[in-house]
């Protein structure tokens, strides 16, 4: 991602003192959120995936107010001005490695921090001090051993064998970071994800084995948040979607994103049925939504859900719509269903 390989960035996350020049030690927490469980839901109901760390508050700010409030503390304990920086994925710090520096865990096959004794399912923080502290030994055992299982299970095959990711196929950048059309290639392999990925974090054993049942209060689930309702989601406005995702992570998606996400989805759960709840959702973003991201999308979840019905909101949606990239969405969906005719 561009803005990660910025020369600005690259200086500042190779030498913590570009931030605070006073720094003299790195504070590393980590705070659990819920493990990536998803119960059944009947089949007459479309639901999307939300990866677990959405589940509840948005992060930033729920542990911004812990770390102010941890600061303070250590302030109080020394008798000089404390200089002191904090971050949550906020700012330009290799948060992993001073993780493993100061033996939270090692950095698994699927790049994410893995605790012998907590899995992978927790947020890492920093307090950038300007005093100087005693050293935690760094973690230095690989505990991945020869287990393939996340490389193996990515449905976009973007773990590299050489413990990097190739965030461009990787589904929570293409269903968060990515802004544009999510390439027709990697559509069907979003499955019901709507907003991030867990697969990898799933299959992990560590978190199979070891990841608490239960979080911190704040990251448990609200409701509706962890299996959105797909056909809810596709009617949402702007101002019905402030209100559903406000205080969440998923606000990051923004609405556009959310609703292209949410059609493919909605595509690849009801694929091949022509169920008419499906493609009445769809033919109604088609027809009405403002946005040309989200209409797209639709067309092309149209074509996957087929059917007489599908066929016939496609051809109405090509008889109206001028944006050319929907109409060569629109064609292209129509192509394998004209056969129905």
């Amino acid at each position: 991602m561009a803005y990660l390989a910025s020369e600005r960035s690259l200086l500042r996350r190779a030498d913590p003192r570009k931030i605070l020049p006073e720094c003299r030690s790195i504070l590393v927490l980590g705070v659990s959120y819920p493990a990536s469980v998803f119960p059944a839901e009947p089949r007459e109901t479309f639901r999307g995936k939300v990866a677990a760390y959405a589940w509840g508050r948005d992060y930033h700010e729920a542990l911004t107010v812990r770390l102010e409030a941890l600061a303070a503390f250590i302030q109080a304990q020394v008798d000089f001005p404390l200089p002191y920086r904090c971050y949550t994925d906020t700012g330009p710090l290799l948060e992993r490695d001073l993780a493993q520096r100061a033996g939270l865990g090692w950095i698994g096959k699927n790049t994410c921090l893995i605790h012998p004794r907590l899995g992978s399912y927790f947020f890492l923080a920093e307090i950038l001090l300007g005093v100087s502290l005693e050293l935690d030994a760094p973690f230095t055992v690989d505990r991945c051993g020869r287990c393939p299982r996340c490389i193996e299970a990515c449905p976009t095959g973007c773990i590299l064998p050489d413990r990097t990711l190739d965030a461009r196929r990787c589904l929570s950048y293409l269903t968060i970071e990515l802004k544009g059309a999510i390439p027709s290639e990697l559509r069907p392999r979003l499955g019901e994800w709507v907003f991030g990925c867990d697969i990898c974090q799933q299959v992990c054993p560590w978190n199979q084995r070891f990841a608490p049942s239960h979080a911190e209060p704040a990251f448990e689930a609200i409701a509706d948040r962890r299996q959105p309702d797909l056909v809810a989601a596709l009617a949402l406005d702007g101002a019905a979607f402030k209100r559903s995702f406000k205080g969440s992570p998923v606000e990051r998606a923004r609405r556009r994103g959310y609703l292209r996400n949410a059609a493919v989805a909605l595509g690849n759960l009801a694929s091949g049925s022509g169920e008419p709840s499906a493609v009445q959702a769809l033919a109604n973003a088609l027809k009405n939504d403002p946005e040309p991201l989200v209409r797209r999308h639709a067309a092309w979840a149209l074509g996957r859900v087929g059917g007489w019905l599908a066929l016939e909101a496609l051809r109405q949606a090509l008889a109206v719509e001028t944006d050319a990239e929907t109409r060569s969405e629109i064609l292209e969906a129509l192509h394998p269903l004209e056969g129905i005719a």
